[in-house]
């Protein structure tokens, strides 16, 4: 059987084989981190030291709480910071909407910015407010202006919450209130992420583990496996540069239409429409062909729906039904973009044809 070529990692990236040998060692000496006889506190020791070893691979020289992932990540900041009112972009992970569904939204422009005119209306109108904003945009790749929003926040008296799940480890981490890391976003393993903070002092305490900030027993291995994947380091990011350039130009040659493309984007993600094709199509088809990438759509309860994103952006239903995401790692190589090109064109021209 022919070698799959994954194309999903925004979804997830494989876990990477320095991160499964940490996982493996720290279950092999696993204790509860909590305890105070002797295997206790050595793992504590490990756990610790991890904690020092993710910050210093991310820049990061405040608070590091450990979380299950970014989800939850999200939710204890919107739930417990101090703020009197949340703000959102319309274009957040569902993960942040969810947490938040009666905040104010910030419009998205067409081109997959955010208005900040729009941003200025609402923090005049607002006391104390949480802003929540990604640092990349999770379907479109998109670059947010994270240092004038964070000016904007600043001078409202407000706190700035930045989800970095798609650009940690691959861009600067953001100065903010509070920023969100994913474990499995880096190589890492599912279940563990991080939430950084600025001044602890601005998230209320619940009593529990990780400074009172959350409750339940530190899973110990899979934070040994988040510290090796962030520690592997992203080396890669100027070959994802090149190869997200070759997909571009192959798109567009094809007839297809790159999704935010005018916009200030990372070079791990891509959206793409292929016009008069069904994203589930496109994917089938790839997926047929040995190659994994995902619509521009979150899968609910088994059925596909329509991105919140493109819509937000000002895409019809049906443009926004025939836009599929592609996403690198460190592991993409140029005959990968060579054989999604090749089923590209083989799948539109065929389509036109019909």
């Amino acid at each position: 059987m022919a070698a799959r070529i994954y194309l999903d990692h925004a979804s997830t990236t494989p876990i990477l084989p320095q991160a499964a040998e940490a996982i493996h060692r720290a279950c092999l000496d696993w204790a509860n981190p909590s305890s105070a006889h002797a295997e206790g506190r050595l793992v504590r020791a490990a756990m610790e030291e991890a904690r020092r070893r993710i910050a210093a691979a991310l820049g990061w020289n405040g608070t590091l709480i450990f979380t299950s992932g970014a989800t939850e990540a999200i939710d204890i900041v919107i739930r417990r910071a101090k703020a009197a009112a949340n703000i959102v972009s319309a274009i957040e992970h569902a993960a942040v909407l969810r947490s938040a569904p009666d905040a104010r939204q910030i419009v998205a422009r067409a081109d997959g910015t955010l208005d900040l005119a729009d941003l200025d209306a609402a923090l005049a109108a607002a006391e104390r407010p949480l802003v929540a904003v990604q640092s990349v945009n999770n379907e479109t790749g998109v670059i947010h202006p994270i240092a004038e929003i964070a000016g904007k926040v600043k001078a409202a008296g407000g706190l700035l919450l930045v989800d970095c799940a798609q650009s940690a480890g691959k861009l600067p981490l953001p100065d903010a209130d509070f920023v969100i890391v994913a474990a499995h976003k880096l190589g890492g393993p599912p279940g563990s992420g991080a939430l950084l903070v600025n001044d602890s002092t601005k998230i209320e305490a619940v009593g529990g583990q990780e400074g009172g900030f959350r409750p339940g027993t530190p899973s110990v291995p899979l934070i040994m496996g988040f510290a090796a994947a962030v520690e592997a380091g992203h080396g890669w990011y100027e070959q994802a540069e090149r190869l997200r350039a070759t997909l571009d130009r192959g798109i567009v040659e094809a007839g297809g239409e790159i999704i935010a493309g005018a916009a200030p984007r990372i070079a791990t993600i891509a959206a793409y429409r292929m016009p008069g094709v069904p994203a589930a199509a496109q994917m089938m088809q790839m997926d047929l062909a040995g190659i994994a990438v995902s619509a521009g759509s979150a899968c609910s309860s088994g059925s596909l729906k329509t991105s919140h994103v493109l819509l937000a952006m000002g895409m019809d239903e049906e443009a926004a039904r025939e836009a599929i995401r592609v996403s690198f790692g460190p592991q993409t190589v140029a005959g990968d973009i060579e054989a999604l090109l090749a089923e590209w064109r083989k799948l539109f021209a065929r389509r036109r044809a019909a």
